[in-house]
């Protein structure tokens, strides 16, 4: 088998409104769909799908075209969000159930379940994105996908987290909130913490903080390609690439896993070039597994190795 042959590529990307301006110009989603082709992922997870449920979800099948024939999960729109979450897979992953997570979700969590090749254990697949305004109902959003990682569990979850990283030794650092000029977007992004306000880190705290002497629910797998596998630029900003007021580009966009998973990864791409930054605010993150080494721990018992 070649290193290619062995790679499992999983990708998240938030394309500004699925690529569809306001006078109905879709060049980005060409362009945007062209970046995806070209990552050839087994599993694309997807935000901002918008209005990809009507006309017979008609943009959500012409997409899963794009990619070459995979095949497309798509979560409810709301009535708060015309921008649902959606999932494409390949011919590798065999689906086996579907979920959508919408209890207090402001986008419903698009979570189909997969038996990649011939794996005795099913891997769950949530494709994500957080609530933009308010912390404490991301708090509760995350809270809420801590479920998905129960013990025995294998699952990948990645999206718009519109939050920031907890971790100390991240690249960028957090925003200078006295510098940022756009105060709705210091509500929506800060917690109050000793009496202060601060970036909110409380939903990457919730999904792979350590507390009390114990391990990560999950894995952060840009922080473990850059602290265990010698990769530092996995932790490039990965939002926004447009906006100026903000506090410049974070790392939000981001992929968990579970121990277990996270321990055949191989990679961690975050992908900014020209033709990113004309398609979308939000540049694609790819992760790499060994596919040998996932199938192998997909096939043992996960209780027993947790």
């Amino acid at each position: 088998m070649s290193e290619r042959d062995d790679d499992f590529r999983v990708a998240i990307f938030n394309v500004e409104h699925n690529g569809v301006d306001r006078d109905g110009t879709d060049h980005r989603w060409h362009l945007a769909m062209d970046i995806m082709a070209a990552i050839q992922p087994h599993l694309l997870l997807r935000q901002e799908l918008t209005r990809a449920h009507m006309h017979g979800a008609r943009a959500m099948w012409e997409e899963a075209s794009r990619l070459g024939g995979h095949r497309p999960f798509l979560a409810g729109a709301t009535p708060e969000s015309a921008n649902p979450t959606g999932v494409y897979a390949d011919r590798m992953c065999q689906p086996t159930e579907y979920f959508e997570h919408a209890t207090a979700m402001w986008h419903p969590v698009c979570n189909p379940v997969f038996r990649i090749k011939n794996a005795r254990k099913k891997l769950s697949v949530a494709s994500i994105h957080l609530c933009s305004f308010d912390p404490a109902r991301r708090a509760s959003e995350a809270k809420r996908l801590t479920t998905l990682a129960k013990p025995g569990m294998a699952a990948i979850i990645g999206g718009d987290t519109n939050s920031y990283p907890h971790t100390t030794d991240e690249t960028t650092p957090l925003p200078d909130w006295s510098a940022v000029t756009d105060r709705s977007h210091f509500e929506h992004r800060t917690v109050e913490r000793d009496g202060a306000r601060v970036s909110d880190t409380v939903p990457d705290e919730i999904l792979a903080g350590e507390h009390h002497g114990q391990s990560p629910l999950l894995v952060d797998l840009a922080h473990h390609a850059a602290t265990a596998l010698g990769q530092p630029e996995a932790l490039m900003p990965t939002a926004s690439l447009w906006r100026k007021d903000q506090g410049g580009p974070q790392r939000i966009d981001r992929i968990y896993a579970t121990p277990q998973i996270a321990s055949t990864l191989t990679k961690v791409e975050v992908i900014v070039n020209d033709e990113v930054i004309e398609a979308s605010d939000h540049a694609p993150v790819v992760a790499t597994f060994s596919l040998a080494r996932l199938c192998q721990v997909l096939s043992e018992d996960l209780t027993d190795a947790a």
